[in-house]
Parts: C-alpha cells; sequence; structure tokens
C-alpha cells in the first residue's frame, strides 16, 4: 500500500482533536467531501477509547421523545419518557399513540423471566465415543471450570454448560449471568481461560475453537429462542374496548381477528417474529442509548399473543427471549447515549432489568399502533402525512 493512502494514526495521540482534524483533511483530499457537520460535536475525543478507532467525526441522529408509558413492571414502575433515535417519519408518533393506548387501558405488565450470556466452544477428538467421554469428564468438574472461568470477572457467574456431539465433535454452550453489562466480551473472556483449564487438564489431547457458532452470536437462532441469550422480557396489557375504540377507530374483536392472520403469515415465511414491527422500536431505543446496534439481530426475535376476553377487552403480550441491552459500560457513557438513559432513570449500575423491561414495553406499543393502523387503514395515508422528506 502506498503510504500516501493509509488513514492518519498516531501510537500515543490518536484520540485527540488534531489527529481527528487530520483525518478529516484525509478524507477530504480523497473524497472530495469536506465534512462540514460530521466535524462538529461537543464530546470530549479522549473519551472515545475503546468505543471506535480512527475516529474524525459525529454522524449525529434525530432523536425524538414518545410517551408517557406507563409500566407496572417488577424493576420498571412509572411514567417513562422514551428518546427514540430515527430517520423514518411517523415512527414516533405511532409509538407515542400506542403509549397512550397503553397508559388509558391502566399500562402494561413487565417481568424479567430470566438472562444469560453465551459462548459456545467447541471441541475436536479422533472419534464420536471420545467425544462423548469428554462431555461425561466436563460434568464431573463443572465446580473446577466455574471457578477458573470466574478467575476473569468481578461480574459475571457461570450457570451451567450445555452439551451436544455432532460427529467426532462435542459442543459446549456456557450460561452466564452478567449483571448490567451485555457482557459477550466478559464471557469469552471467562471462557477462553476455562477451555484453556480444560486443554491443560484432560487426559488426552483435545483442540477447540473459542466459538463453534452455537452461541450464535449477532445471528437469530431458534436455539436463542428456546435458551434465552441476553434477557427473556415479557410486556403484558389487557386493552379497554372503548380505548382502542376511541384512540385507534378499531375494535378489539378486528384486532383479534387480524392477529390470527397475521400469525398465519408469520408461520408461512418463517418469521422471527409474528408480530408488526418489533426491530424498529428496539433499534431506535438501542441507537439512543448506547446499545450495540448489531445486537437487534437477536433482540427482536420472539412473540407476540393475544387473547379476546369474554368482557370484549383484548389481551395482549410481547415476548421477547433474547433481548440484549446494557445501562453500565460499552456505549452506554458516551454523553448523549448517557442522557438518553438518564431520561428513564436507566443509566448505571442495577438498572439494566429496568431498561428491557421499557425496551419490552416499547416493542408492545409499537405493535398495538402499527396493528391497528393497517386495520383502520390509516398505514399508508400516515406516512404520506408525516413520513416523507419533500425535499
Amino acid at each position: 500500500m502506498n503510504i500516501a493512502d493509509r488513514i492518519p494514526r498516531n501510537g500515543t495521540k490518536n484520540y485527540t482533536e488534531e489527529m481527528a482534524k487530520k483525518r478529516r483533511d484525509f478524507l477530504t483530499e480523497k473524497t472530495g467531501e469536506p465534512l462540514a457537520h460530521s466535524g462538529q460535536y461537543s464530546i470530549d475525543i479522549d473519551s472515545l477509547k475503546g468505543n471506535v478507532e480512527n475516529f474524525f467525526g459525529i454522524v449525529q441522529m434525530p432523536v425524538g421523545v414518545a410517551g408517557p408509558l406507563l409500566i407496572n413492571g417488577e424493576h420498571a414502575q412509572g411514567s417513562f419518557y422514551v428518546p427514540l433515535a430515527t430517520t423514518e417519519g411517523t415512527l414516533v408518533a405511532s409509538y407515542s399513540r400506542g403509549m397512550r393506548v397503553i397508559t388509558e387501558s391502566g399500562g402494561c405488565k413487565t417481568t424479567v423471566v430470566e438472562q444469560y450470556m453465551q459462548r459456545a466452544p467447541a471441541f475436536i477428538f479422533d472419534d464420536a465415543r471420545e467425544a462423548k467421554q469428554f462431555g461425561q469428564w466436563i460434568e464431573s468438574n463443572f465446580e473446577h471450570i466455574k471457578a477458573v472461568s470466574e478467575t476473569t470477572t468481578s461480574v459475571g457467574k457461570l450457570i451451567n454448560i450445555q452439551q451436544w456431539s455432532v460427529s467426532k465433535m462435542r459442543y459446549l454452550r456456557f450460561n452466564y449471568t452478567t449483571g448490567d453489562a451485555a457482557g459477550q466480551n466478559m464471557v469469552g473472556k471467562a471462557t477462553l481461560a476455562a477451555c484453556e483449564w480444560i486443554v491443560a487438564n484432560y487426559p488426552q489431547p483435545t483442540r477447540y475453537l473459542l466459538s463453534g457458532n452455537m452461541d450464535t452470536d449477532k445471528k437469530h437462532s431458534h436455539l436463542n429462542m428456546l435458551n434465552s441469550r441476553g434477557k427473556r422480557v415479557i410486556a403484558e396489557v389487557t386493552i379497554k374496548r372503548q380505548v382502542l375504540q376511541k384512540f385507534m377507530h378499531t375494535d378489539t374483536i378486528a384486532m383479534a381477528r387480524a392477529c390470527v392472520m397475521a400469525n398465519t403469515g408469520a408461520m408461512m415465511a418463517g418469521a422471527a417474529y409474528n408480530g408488526p414491527h418489533s426491530a424498529n422500536g428496539i433499534a431506535s431505543l438501542f441507537i439512543a442509548t448506547g446499545q450495540d446496534e448489531a445486537n437487534v439481530v437477536e433482540s427482536h426475535a420472539g412473540v407476540l399473543s393475544h387473547e379476546l376476553l369474554d368482557n370484549g377487552d383484548l389481551y395482549l403480550s410481547v415476548t421477547l427471549p433474547s433481548l440484549i441491552c446494557a445501562t453500565y459500560g460499552g456505549g452506554t457513557g458516551l454523553p448523549t447515549q448517557k442522557e438518553c438513559l438518564n431520561l428513564m432513570d436507566c443509566y448505571g449500575k442495577g438498572k439494566a432489568n429496568k431498561f428491557a423491561e421499557i425496551v419490552a414495553a416499547t416493542v408492545l406499543a409499537g405493535d398495538i399502533s402499527l396493528g391497528c393502523a393497517v386495520i383502520a387503514g390509516d398505514w399508508v395515508t400516515s406516512h404520506d402525512k408525516y413520513g416523507r422528506n419533500r425535499d
């Protein structure tokens, strides 16, 4: 590579305004783009260590607020104003509309059922029988493996190790709790220590990959639908019939029928989620609050359930079995992201379950609003009115 094509770097002073400007000037010279907006920001560049490399500027994302959203949760209790970062017109208005239905119906109940983060190494042997024997040895030595893995972290706890044999390989799935961090790096480091101990202490020679891809990191999988990756969180609401009629101009009976049709369509398509659009709310909240945006892939999967009650009210619930989110570490401490978390009193240690419940309640609100818009015939007209940038 020609030295003139190398991105400017400085080994000791890479996170400075001087180096950021050098990179902007370099890009302007190479591409002709002046980067007038990307180069304007208020954050301390030195605080970005560990979040980004080759920093040159900030992408400014519009953030709107939806709410109030009334939640009666184990961890989230009260009315919340929810920041949503998006460039999609109508999205914030739609979520606010769904939140009003939930609030006018008495709020939604939220529950964090369980939470794990995984790393899934794969070990290879000479034949299937040796792989089976290895699995038995792992079971017998679990307490030793647990102790070694937990030396790498003050937060992570190894709960169990699932196992599968395929051919002459043995796949292990280490399941940890990770406190208020999402924990992918945490469990990777812990599992590496455990695997090195296993290799050193297992009586026969063995080789391994730290990830055999059964953790399905940043990929959707049916395994994660059944065995939670992140937090399994459920949001429930009983929508009053008169509330839906007043604010959504439709009826609970029509919505229940639409849910049946949508369930069938999603099943035929093999969709990861059978509701209208879980990814929209999750992605917007994730961007606003400094989450790892790639985790939307796993987090959006789930189940929308419904039941038409005898009095005409409609029970709805959203189950998100692999919601991966954090309120501490990663990008959550960056200035604007921290502000958005603080709007919901969700920044810092001890707040991750609260935030997860708000995310699930937000998804439920979005599904109510979009579902009703489709039923009432407002879907296209609302986008025509609010969702077009005519410039």
